[in-house]
């Protein structure tokens, strides 16, 4: 009676054995192609990642290009511009006072009239100028400070590009660790 129960047990061991066996080569099977196509997605979603990061740092190379194309269009512009309000270099032609002579008070009020009135003409267009400079300006703040802001917000996406790709370059190689531990065992 031992011996037939010996053999029982050894072939239940032996069943449940090959059923625990049967059961750890389908988990592992299971792992294995999870892990497996885990590793896909990764690495899949790692190469999207890596187009949007290099088309991102395309489109701020051409942003900077684009940045500094205008800045230098707009000094030029500005360099170009004629210099408005200038002064003339000569008095107003036959109402001058000539160098040595003495002024009478009819010559004093007829020669100053056209003098007074033209360096009013002069202050007026210099205003003018003024105005028109600084509103130029202010433009050119704007512009600027828009390519600033601009600049900055593409150095921030491509930053958190980054972060996204270093995150799945390390889910990767977890990953891959995770494999090649199951491949060993």
């Amino acid at each position: 009676m031992d011996n037939s129960r010996s053999l029982d047990l050894d072939s239940i061991i032996a069943e449940v054995k090959a059923q625990y066996e049967e059961i750890a080569n389908r988990s592992r099977a299971d792992a294995e192609s999870w892990y497996q196509s885990k590793h896909e997605e990764l690495q899949l979603s790692a190469g999207q990642h890596g187009d949007d990061l290099r088309s991102t740092r395309v489109e701020i190379s051409d942003m900077n290009r684009h940045v500094h194309s205008d800045i230098n269009s707009m000094k030029k512009h500005i360099q170009d511009l004629p210099i408005c309000g200038a002064l003339p270099s000569s008095p107003p032609a036959g109402g001058g006072l000539e160098i040595g002579s003495k002024p009478t008070p009819w010559s004093l009020g007829s020669s100053l009239s056209p003098q007074v009135a033209g360096l009013q003409m002069a202050i007026a267009d210099t205003e003018q100028c003024g105005d028109i400079t600084r509103a130029r300006l202010e433009e050119l703040g704007t512009a600027l400070q828009k390519a600033k802001t601009d600049l900055t917000q593409q150095i921030w996406e491509h930053q958190e590009l980054m972060n996204v790709k270093l995150a799945l370059d390390i889910k990767i190689v977890t990953y891959r660790k995770l494999l090649e531990g199951e491949e060993s065992r």
